[in-house]
């Protein structure tokens, strides 16, 4: 199993960066389009991302401080629902906070994926927290090409 690390400074309190891990209000502005939290150890972690069914549990919820989930993909055999663990740690800096993310067993194969997804998602938080708006997420999949626009027929082909 392999893990993926990152962090980034947000200029809000920790206390703020905790409300967007941990309400659904704050992890659908930044990471998913539904989320459905209950954040004590042992509650459900549901959050749908860019149509990916995210599910787990939190694990450890210290207010303000550090949030731990399992997380994994409902029907995904490579990363099954709860299969391995995020989690945020939330260090004063200034009038700041740094976000340390650490994604822990993950199998080798998803490594890439999770660090494109969490590339995107980690600004988003930053601009989320510090009261932004991240706007309408477009975020597709590493190997993943954006839907084709609908193709106008030609001329020719809409004759009758």
């Amino acid at each position: 199993m392999a893990e993926f690390r990152d962090s980034i400074e947000i200029a809000a309190t920790p206390e703020t960066v905790f409300e967007y891990l941990t309400t659904n209000e704050g992890v659908t502005a930044w990471l998913g389009q539904y989320a459905d939290l209950d954040p004590r150890p042992g509650g459900g972690f549901t959050v749908d991302v860019a149509g990916y069914p995210v599910r787990g549990e939190f694990l450890v919820v210290e207010t303000s401080r550090r949030v731990v989930v399992s997380w994994g993909f409902a029907g995904n055999d490579h990363l099954p629902a709860g299969a391995s663990r995020v989690e945020f740690v939330l260090t004063p800096v200034g009038t700041g906070t740094r976000v340390d993310l650490h994604h822990f067993d993950l199998p080798d194969t998803e490594v890439p994926g999770h660090a494109h997804g969490w590339g995107h998602f980690l600004p988003r938080l930053e601009i989320a927290a510090e009261g932004g708006a991240p706007g309408a997420d477009d975020w597709q999949p590493l190997g993943e090409k954006p839907a084709a626009p609908p193709r106008t027929p030609n001329r020719e082909e809409s004759r009758p």
